[in-house]
């Protein structure tokens, strides 16, 4: 008997399942008070704060200053081009991406785990660093010197493609080994050929992790940093890095403030479109109750192996830069002298602490954040799956989730300089505490965990839920035997993704890590910025350690999810 006539049978009265229906409505209400407090309190309570120390004068709101700073042309053109490059970075990551997300998620052959390990390790890499490598390879005398594209937007896009590739393979891709294969082979048993089916079934299926890929990689990218900052040498600018210098250089809290809410604006615009396109595109994504086994590589397969390939090669070839830059030793020649300076405090007494020590407070700190990040944000993701027939239930959902990717919009800067403000008083008095690198970290990863995890969540056929509350099952045990076994792999890739991003954030850990206890990548920036062949060999060093432990974090999360799939039936 098939879940449908199963259900069908039972009858709406005879359903014990509706008698939790009442706990599950509390417990729903329950997992989305939790992360929409935790936003409260530890982003919009910052932001808002430092965005009051700069718009009220005198205990007044002065709006006086909007007009100061979008009067000069200079402001407006920064607008322009974050939205400009933001979005053409967003478009380069989903064409190259959709190919490798078919490829790794859909497709089996040898070595596919480490392919997929090499092409999602950017995300882990500071953009400092990434930054460097492209500068590297582009400066005049570098390898690709002489392209004549250093300090272009060209050489901005493509270390924004570095960086947010693996993003779009793995947000694409988690759906994709789950889809449900029903629709498309109906479709090619009808004629279509594999262009059309792919088209007009997979893709329209596929959307939601589509909207969500570029949402993800527009607000990293509107949001850059470090990438823009050395790459566009002065030259280029965003509203992201104007934010940096009002606030850094010229100590201009008023303009500042004002291109924060800019950024805001602009942020909100993009959630609100993104969920008018969905309502009016969103289909079903209808996902099998386990993980679609991969087949075999084809001759058809041969466009994305190109295209994946060619990819690869390019990340190997600034992976592999930055490696034998990180090997050439101070006084000429390769070794591992850089390396074996991790353990000193630098050049000339640079830190206060070695790298290997900023190391550990890393992996502590990352650890601590994506554990957070995980929890709340399938906390929320369990929320945000549902389908109420209320249209207000359905707004009303649909405004939490843009709510939850404000952190991704809003400048890190911001965040972190608003946590030094706002968090410096009883009862949220955190300056102090260990605890504000990994709650600025999460807040980061959050989005990040979200995307990633809900279209899986929201692909589940609801059949199977109603199938097993109709034999009696209480909510929690319905989401332990259904949804879990289903979302595990996409739970496992969100919890490496966390903590690969919190083990390579900048911006707001920047502000926030003191020099006895710093984050790796805010030792390296540090090393970057100071003179001697000794701190920058050692902040390439540091910067390979974080790539090989990266890519050991993923090898281990791909092995485990496999296990847990073949286990699980998958």
């Amino acid at each position: 008997m098939t879940v449908a006539s199963s259900v069908s049978a039972a009858g709406p009265r005879e359903r014990p399942g509706d008698g939790w229906r009442w706990l599950r409505r509390v417990g729903l209400v329950l997992l989305a008070a939790i992360p929409t407090a935790a936003l409260l309190v530890f982003f919009c309570y910052p932001v808002l704060t430092l965005l009051g120390r700069g718009l009220f004068v005198d205990g007044r709101l002065d709006l006086s200053a909007f007009g100061d700073v979008f009067a000069r042309p200079r402001m407006r053109s920064l607008v322009a081009f974050t939205i400009w490059q933001a979005a053409a970075s967003a478009v380069l990551c989903l064409l190259l991406g959709i190919p490798g997300a078919y490829l790794l998620y859909r497709k089996r052959f040898p070595g596919r785990a480490v392919l997929r390990a090499v092409l999602t390790m950017p995300l882990v890499l500071p953009t400092v660093v990434v930054a460097l490598a492209f500068k590297i390879l582009l400066t005049p005398g570098g390898p690709l010197g002489s392209w004549g594209l250093d300090e272009t937007v060209a050489a901005i896009l493509a270390a924004h493609v570095f960086l947010n590739y693996g993003m779009v393979v793995r947000t694409v891709g988690s759906s994709w080994a789950v889809l449900d294969d029903r629709p498309l082979a109906a479709a090619r048993s009808l004629g279509a050929t594999p262009l059309r089916a792919f088209l007009t079934v997979t893709l329209p299926a596929l959307g939601p992790a589509i909207t969500g890929a570029f949402t993800m990689v527009f607000l990293f990218c509107a949001t850059s940093f470090g990438i823009v900052l050395i790459l566009g040498a002065g030259r280029l600018n965003t509203l992201e890095t104007e934010i940096y210098r009002q606030t850094q250089e010229f100590l201009d809290l008023r303009t500042a403030a004002v291109l924060s809410i800019a950024q805001l604006v602009l942020v909100t615009l993009l959630l609100v479109v993104v969920a008018a396109l969905r309502r009016r595109t969103d289909t079903t994504q209808r996902l099998d109750s386990g993980v679609r086994r991969p087949t075999r590589f084809g001759l058809g397969d041969a466009v994305a192996a190109v295209v994946t390939t060619l990819v690869a090669l390019a990340f190997l070839g600034v992976l592999g830069t930055l490696v034998l830059r990180s090997l050439r030793e101070p006084g000429g020649g390769f070794g591992l002298a850089n390396y074996a300076a991790l353990g000193t405090v630098g050049q000339d007494n640079l830190m206060l602490v070695p790298a290997t020590t900023a190391l550990a407070n890393s992996l502590r700190a990352a650890a601590l954040a994506a554990v957070l990040a995980v929890i709340v944000g399938v906390a929320l993701s369990v929320v945000l799956a549902r389908r109420p027939r209320s249209r207000a239930a359905r707004r009303l959902l649909g405004a939490v989730d843009g709510f939850m990717m404000l952190p991704l919009g809003v400048s890190a800067v911001t965040v972190g300089f608003g946590f030094l403000i706002a968090l410096d008083s009883p009862p949220l008095d955190l300056r102090s505490s260990p605890l504000l690198v990994p709650i600025a970290q999460a807040l980061v990863a959050l989005p990040l965990v979200v995307r990633m995890v809900l279209p899986v969540l929201r692909g589940i056929d609801d059949r199977l839920r109603q199938a097993a509350a109709s034999a009696g099952a209480p909510p929690l045990r319905v989401w332990w035997t259904v949804d879990l076994p289903i979302a595990r792999r996409a739970f496992g890739g969100a919890a490496a993704f966390a903590f690969a991003v919190a083990l390579g954030e900048f911006g707001a850990t920047s502000f926030l890590a003191t020099p006895q206890r710093p984050t790796l990548p805010v030792l390296i920036a540090r090393l970057i910025g100071r003179p001697g062949e000794l701190n920058t060999g050692m902040a390439l060093a540091a910067a390979v350690l974080l790539a090989l432990l990266c890519a050991l974090v993923l090898l281990v999360v791909e092995a485990v999810s496999g296990a847990n799939a073949r286990i699980g039936g998958f």
